[in-house]
């Protein structure tokens, strides 16, 4: 007994093979996981931070060598800050 295609069957087959396209479709063009943004986030904090403690600690430093109260350490530590804005802002211009 040969067994004959039905309407039906035909059709659960179409929808099986459409459902199986989507979803490979879907894999295809998935953006960037949780993980990876989390990992993004942390990296754009640590590029603002660092220059911002860097400039920090060698102002302390200028200021106790010198006994000139904050006289380097403040605007050191605004310099810091805007190297580490704008190299954030570079950064995320590459991404």
């Amino acid at each position: 007994m040969s067994e004959q295609p039905t309407p039906g069957k035909d059709n659960l087959i179409a929808a099986v093979r459409v459902s199986v396209a989507r979803r490979r479709q879907a894999r295809a063009e998935r953006g960037p996981s949780l993980a990876r943004n989390l990992g993004q986030i942390g990296a754009l904090g640590w590029q603002i931070v660092v220059p911002a403690l860097v400039s920090l600690v060698i102002g302390r430093w200028l200021d106790h060598r010198e006994a000139s109260g904050i006289f380097w350490t403040a605007p050191l530590l605004f310099i810091g800050i805007g190297l580490g804005c704008w190299s954030a802002w570079k950064w995320l211009g590459r991404q």
